[in-house]
């Protein structure tokens, strides 16, 4: 079955890379998949990744709002001889949903975030849009979370066609002992002690003030280093914040760009994610998927994905952050326990095989 997913811009992030990971495995569930962006990036990460698992990918060079766009797609996927639209993230749903009305052929939308409110009018309209897109135009809406589900509802969003369908990860490889060695002791992980890793990308939504607070507040004698990958505009304001603190300048380290992110996961006791939001962070999938235990905030649908078998759940603010912190920093066989109850259940609920197959039962539903 040929299936073309339809992206705003193919940038390094959550639903791009989840485009990889479905990839990798797509042909195990007869899927055949193309990729279209509507934008160019000047980061090839991810369409290189793509063409390596023998995905065309095509970037149209449009600006946003194009009246052209629609058309521009709708050629496009007509000569991959695309059978079903894909659509991902705000803008593609409602190009992807003109786009497939002129090829006669259905539509799905993946919705990706659970959004705050619109900052105005013009966002308020374009929200409007998408929901009214999806509406009249989507044979099936799939939000990746029973949270995400309930919010779409009470924006007015259809009832009937959205389907739960969380995302999965692809099952990573272990990590050579010796390269975790190398790791730790690039990030200057004494012996003894335990990692913590946090993986979101450095922005202002991502919860890294509320982790820097949280990690302030650990005895100075709790075994913990923490290390903060991704990348992002954040990053210089963190480095000063990090640099003029002495709590944090003796805790916290900063992975060089380009570092394997597979090999961190497998080289970390745990996962920090303190973002205030979330429908289901791909960062706490992939932690699973190596048997890394998270300390998450339960927002969004974080609670589904991490309990008190897999993890430890806190609220928003600093003080409980640390207290768990600090408990798991010195409790390995608990970090055992809970890494191995991940591991399994990853395997059992979000590995990418998985999740491609529902995707395909989804598509012969539709296309039925």
């Amino acid at each position: 079955m040929k299936v073309a997913h339809l992206v705003p811009t193919l940038h390094p992030g959550g639903p791009e890379t989840g485009l990889v990971d479905l990839a990798e495995v797509a042909p195990r569930a007869g899927l055949e998949l193309m990729v279209v962006a509507l934008s160019t990036t000047s980061d090839t990460t991810q369409v290189s990744a793509l063409r390596r698992r023998g995905v065309p990918v095509a970037e149209l060079g449009l600006a946003p709002y194009d009246p052209r766009a629609a058309g521009r797609v709708a050629r496009a996927l007509r000569e991959r001889g695309a059978e079903l639209v894909h659509t991902h993230l705000p803008h593609a749903d409602v190009v992807g949903a003109a786009a497939a009305l002129r090829m006669r052929v259905p539509a799905v939308s993946t919705l990706h975030h659970i959004e705050n409110e619109p900052a105005d009018r013009l966002d308020r309209l374009r929200r409007t849009a998408r929901i009214l897109a999806r509406q009249r135009f989507m044979a099936r809406t799939v939000a990746i979370s029973r949270t995400q589900r309930e919010w779409y509802r009470g924006l007015g969003g259809p009832a009937g066609d959205i389907v739960v369908l969380p995302d999965g990860v692809v099952d990573p490889p272990p990590v050579d002992p010796a390269e975790r060695d190398r790791v730790r002791a690039v990030l200057e992980v004494a012996d003894g002690e335990a990692l913590a890793l946090s993986t979101a990308p450095m922005r202002r939504d991502a919860g890294h003030e509320l982790l820097l607070d949280a990690v302030e507040l650990l005895p100075a004698t709790s075994p913990l280093t923490v290390a903060l990958a991704a990348d992002g505009p954040l990053r210089p304001w963190l480095e000063s914040r990090v640099a003029a603190s002495d709590a944090l300048r003796d805790r916290v380290r900063f992975v060089h760009r380009g570092q394997d992110p597979a090999v961190l996961l497998g080289s970390a006791d745990l996962v920090l994610h303190t973002s205030a939001s979330g429908a289901l962070p791909t960062a706490l999938l992939r932690a699973m998927a190596a048997g890394v235990p998270a300390v998450a905030t339960r927002v969004g649908g974080v609670p589904e994905v991490v309990t008190s078998a897999t993890g430890v759940l806190v609220p928003l603010r600093p003080g409980p952050i640390a207290d768990a912190l600090a408990a798991l920093a010195t409790d390995p066989d608990r970090r055992a326990r809970l890494g191995t109850a991940a591991r399994e259940r990853y395997l059992a609920e979000f590995e990418a095989v998985g999740w491609a197959q529902r995707l395909r039962g989804l598509y012969d539903e539709v296309l039925a």
